[in-house]
């Protein structure tokens, strides 16, 4: 299983529920990379696409605990258990974690590959992502070179699991 993730230098990722930028050429690589394989999101990751809707061929699980939550053309999972269950019928080489902050903390040990959106900028936020420079396990194994959107820099990197 793999991630993908926007951060800034503090490995923020969201505040009041929301990205801390949006970078097109971002949004394409996440588009890109995503598109034809399963995304794992929790609720609110969802409720926060456009009029709260799946993402457009992909096969999209939420994870909630909400036992009440219905998504037309999403498939809902209440517990890590029924996620394993429902996650044996892809290939795990095709399955994204996309967030947000608690499914991307559940789910960290369980994935193998990184894809970092790096940006080299420090944004008012309230949530986070595990810092992988920190973590012996994890190693960054590509980045691109620098791009940059108006002023701020931002680098696509990979973390692969030790």
């Amino acid at each position: 299983m793999k991630l993908i993730v926007a951060v800034d230098k503090n490995w923020a990722i969201g505040n009041k529920g929301d990205l801390l930028t949006s970078i097109p050429e971002d949004k394409k690589f996440f588009r890109e990379t995503t598109t034809g394989n399963v995304v794992v999101m929790g609720k609110k990751t969802l409720l926060s696409f456009p009029n709260g809707l799946p993402l457009k061929n992909r096969i999209n699980i939420v994870l909630t605990t909400d036992v009440n939550f219905t998504a037309k053309d999403a498939i809902i999972v209440h517990s890590l258990e029924e996620l394993d269950e429902e996650l044996k019928k892809y290939n795990t080489d095709s399955v994204y974690v996309i967030g947000g902050a608690i499914v991307y903390d559940e789910l960290l040990d369980k994935c193998n590959e990184a894809y970092v959106t790096y940006i080299d900028y420090q944004y008012d936020a309230d949530c986070y992502f595990p810092n992988l420079e920190k973590k012996d396990e994890w190693v960054m194994t590509e980045e691109s070179e620098e791009h940059t959107y108006f002023d701020v820099e931002y680098y696509f990197r990979k973390y692969e699991k030790k």
